[in-house]
């Protein structure tokens, strides 16, 4: 089976689609770690992909088109997966769905978790890490018992560029303007479910997996 995982940044597709892998058994398959390992490595596509995601903005189609049709031709997605983050704009939906076809295969089900803007703005704006051992902190949920310093080692606690309010902000508009045809696109073919992703992390994840097998209908 071929999963599609919709949402905004903040939505908490990652951590859904972990969960969902380890149900369906199926690989976990998302852009973002493809390209921090790119950035990373320092290669060619990841030096390019890292100058948009800087400034908020969406890769280039054909970037991220080609990482992900790579990735799904390795041996372990021959039974399937679960696409985090891709597709991101209606042509990649379009190009996928083509690739798929030409090995016979196709998307099952589209799922799009569906959380309020004030929400998605608070999750990811109160993010923050310690500059020295990375541990995250939520300035909400989860803050360090000594302001700007890490529970555990004492470190500096720092903002990632793209966690701040305004790039945030900018984030959405261009989530919302670019990703949300797919629903449409996905809709028309009769593989859209639509999930509450504003409540706890275990009840997401049993409307996601009940979405998904559920039967198509008549």
């Amino acid at each position: 089976m071929y999963v599609v995982l919709l949402g905004a940044p903040g939505a908490g597709k990652g951590t859904q689609a972990d969960i969902l892998s380890q149900e369906m058994g199926l690989p976990h398959i998302a852009s973002g770690d493809l390209f921090r390992q790119a950035v990373e490595k320092r290669t060619e596509v990841g030096l390019l992909a890292k100058s948009y995601m800087d400034k908020g903005e969406l890769v280039p189609d054909e970037i991220v088109t080609k990482m992900i049709l790579d990735r799904i031709a390795e041996p372990d997605c021959a039974a399937g997966c679960v696409l985090d983050g891709f597709p991101r704009t209606l042509r990649q939906a379009q190009v996928l769905d083509e690739a798929l076809k030409k090995r016979g295969k196709n998307i099952d089900k589209a799922v799009y978790v569906e959380v309020p803007d004030e929400e998605l703005i608070k999750r990811l704006s109160g993010r923050w890490l310690c500059r020295a051992c990375q541990a995250p902190y939520h300035m909400t949920s989860s803050p360090p018992r000594v302001p700007g310093k890490c529970d555990k080692c004492g470190g500096e606690l720092y903002q990632r560029s793209d966690d701040r309010e305004d790039t945030v902000r900018e984030r959405l508009s261009v989530f919302f303007a670019q990703t949300v045809p797919i629903l449409d696109y996905y809709r028309k073919q009769g593989k859209l479910v639509k999930v509450n992703g504003n409540s706890e992390v275990a009840d997401v994840a049993r409307r996601i997996i009940s979405a998904i097998e559920a039967p198509k209908p008549p």
